[in-house]
């Protein structure tokens, strides 16, 4: 249920792009106490992008599940952003993180809602 998506200015090949996918994923489960079987990651890179009047590198991220903590944000914030920098050289000033909390009627799987 939890779903992860990464928008960057970064240029990435198929392999890095794989390799994001799976720490990302992983670090969402952990994070959130979910199993990573219900976790979904989506990344786009090399996107036209532009932040502060620069198209330095850059990224943002929305994060959606049921449940999501509002008082574990700041922490995800610090997750997200270690890993984004570590892995497409954003500096951590540059990325912008969107997170919601779905309503379990609002979010649909296998033909019906959670």
């Amino acid at each position: 249920m939890p779903f992860l998506k990464i928008q960057t200015n970064q240029a990435l090949d198929p392999a890095q792009q794989q390799a994001l996918m799976a720490k990302a994923s992983s670090l969402v489960a952990e994070k959130l106490g979910k199993p990573e079987n219900y976790v979904m990651v989506a990344i786009e890179t090399g996107q036209t992008m532009q932040f502060a009047g620069t198209s330095c590198p850059l990224a943002y991220l929305e994060l959606k599940s049921i449940g999501l903590p509002a008082d574990e944000t700041r922490n995800l914030s610090d997750s997200l952003c270690t890993l984004v920098s570590q892995e497409l050289d954003v500096e951590k000033n540059r990325t912008y993180i969107e997170f919601a909390d779905a309503q379990r009627n609002m979010w649909g799987w296998d033909g019906g809602t959670f």
